[in-house]
């Protein structure tokens, strides 16, 4: 898993790219506070090494909860920046700060 952060000079924007390489999967999408948890607003795309990616544009100067949906299973990215506990989902969450 890995999340890349590329920060806009002309305007308050992060361009946030999202990869995971789950095991045999089909379909992965990253859901948060950013799209409402919209399963299917955030669909990652399938590159031929298996990895899913996707890139994202985010506000800076804000704090983002997400995770992976990975064939329907919720996952927590390894290299989030930190992580908060979500008492709707009875879990902890990813947090990404920009």
């Amino acid at each position: 898993m890995a999340i890349k952060k590329q920060f806009l000079k002309s305007k308050p924007v992060c361009k946030v790219t999202f990869s995971i390489q789950p095991e045999n999967a089909e379909n992965v999408a990253v859901v948060g506070s950013f799209n409402g948890w919209d399963e299917k607003a955030t669909p990652l795309s399938k590159l031929k090494n298996g990895t899913f990616k996707g890139t994202v544009d985010l506000e800076s100067g804000i704090s983002y909860e997400f995770k992976y949906l990975v064939d329907g299973d919720y996952v927590n990215d390894e290299e989030a920046d930190s992580y908060a506990w979500s008492d709707f989902a009875g879990a902890e969450n990813s947090v990404l700060s920009l």
